[in-house]
């Protein structure tokens, strides 16, 4: 049958569908692609949402799946989910009416899969249990469950220290090379969660494998899902990948379950949409930036937390990377405004030997004073008044320009140093439960008020 004669019968099949009183769909009208530059596609003749898919055919046959960014007078910008090699000048644009959708369930405990939705483990297809959408939906702030429950994570620092809630968003702040994976690989093996949602977004490919391998490890995988974005994924599939993991755990908090999502990185998220951003002619506003980037942070971030009566919750842990050490980075000051608290790691500390290399004059948690007790809140901190003191008088300590004497409690900070730093130390295989972080404080605020009454 040529191509003729089936629009000819697709046609008369229509009018007979009319006849007998039949609802038909639009048809579906499809463009032509006629430019490219850098990362953009333009297409004209065909109209179609934001977020909705297209297929694009050259002529040898060859589909390509694009996403609708954006839009102007009767042109329609694309950007493509995969390898752009093939495309041509007058290239058919079929939209096909989908946005984005993705598939969750519980089918996903142990594996690992791509920014699309796709396994990436060779364990087969994947089983599903439900189709969301991949933005969310809201949730009203009113009906959210408060913070009132502390999570271990095992991490004594972060324990006793910045004690962290069921449902809090913290930041963990980090230049290169710090030890931030670490420390997120600690957190994944020893916090106590029923289910571990890890998205690498725009990181090394070969840090899924040792992430998967050497962190989590068969008994880690067993409850945990892996989203892989890494760095040479197409912006789109990165973007898409933090909101893909950020779907399927807010599918299992539905589901009344506790969550920790593991997400590396929040700066790759945002770089991703700085690409899209400024490849469709959207202005920069900050170092590069455009306001588009500030916008979906916030989207991205406020889907986790606790969820309504009679749910569950996501605690989330968002990577930051600080270029050049620099916590006032655009990304960085703004994930600070929008998480419940941050956790800064000092080069200076990781220089030193110190792991994890918490500075924990830097870092704060917000929802420290709603899941733990008065006590613990003062002993904590008294500790940190008096590391506050020795890091403020550092320099004058190691080159022998302070007297001993001088000053009370700048004695007391020299002696009780070395100790605050061990309880501060912790090897990568050693958890540190709450019940014994909350101990070895105590221990240590008794001895400090023994030396001096008055700091507490």
């Amino acid at each position: 049958m040529s191509r003729l004669e089936g629009r000819r019968d697709k046609f008369l099949k229509g009018f007979k569908d009319r006849q007998h009183g039949i609802t038909l769909s639009e048809p579906v009208v499809e463009g032509r692609l006629v430019r490219m530059v850098g990362l953009t596609l333009e297409a004209v003749g065909c109209q179609s949402e934001i977020g909705a898919s297209c297929d694009i055919v050259t002529p040898n046959g060859h589909h390509i799946e694009a996403e609708v960014v954006g839009f102007s007078d009767d042109k329609t910008y694309l950007m493509t989910m995969g390898e752009s090699r093939g495309l041509i000048p007058n290239a058919r644009v079929i939209p096909s009416g989908h946005t984005s959708h993705v598939k969750v369930g519980y089918g996903l405990l142990g594996r690992v899969i791509d920014g699309r939705g796709e396994p990436l483990d060779g364990k087969g297809p994947v089983q599903y249990d439900a189709d969301v959408s991949l933005v969310g939906k809201e949730i009203n702030p009113l009906t959210r469950e408060p913070i009132k429950q502390q999570l271990d994570v095992g991490v004594a620092a972060i324990n006793a220290m910045l004690s962290v809630g069921r449902g809090q968003r913290m930041g963990l702040f980090a230049g290169t090379g710090v030890g931030k994976s670490v420390l997120l690989g600690m957190m994944t093996k020893y916090t106590n969660a029923d289910i571990t949602v890890v998205g690498l977004i725009g990181e090394r490919g070969r840090e899924v494998k040792e992430f998967v391998q050497d962190i989590l490890g068969d008994e880690g995988m067993q409850r945990a899902v892996v989203v892989a974005a890494p760095s040479d994924a197409p912006p789109l599939i990165r973007l898409h990948g933090a909101m893909l993991a950020t779907s399927i755990a807010e599918f299992f908090r539905d589901q009344g379950k506790q969550v920790l999502l593991l997400m590396d990185s929040l700066s790759r998220f945002a770089q991703a949409q700085r690409e899209i951003g400024l490849s469709i002619s959207e202005p920069p506003a900050t170092k590069g930036y455009p306001p588009s980037v500030f916008s979906k942070l916030p989207q991205l971030v406020e889907r986790a937390g606790n969820g309504d009566a009679n749910q569950g919750s996501i605690t989330a842990f968002y990577t930051v990377l600080t270029e050049g050490d620099d916590t006032n980075d655009p990304i960085a000051d703004a994930a600070r405004g929008i998480l419940d608290g941050h956790i800064v790691l000092s080069r200076r500390l990781a220089e030193q030997g110190h792991f994890p290399a918490i500075d924990i004059e830097a870092s704060v948690s917000r929802v420290m004073p709603s899941v733990v007790n008065l006590e613990h809140m003062q002993s904590m901190q008294a500790i940190k008044q008096l590391y506050s003191v020795y890091q403020q008088n550092r320099d004058l300590i190691n080159v022998g320009a302070y007297q001993p004497g001088s000053d009370p409690m700048i004695d007391l900070s020299i002696r009780l140093q070395a100790k605050i730093n061990n309880f501060l130390k912790q090897g990568m295989n050693q958890p540190v439960d709450m019940a014994e972080s909350a101990r070895q404080l105590t221990i240590l605020a008794n001895e400090l008020t023994m030396n001096q009454p008055v700091l507490i």
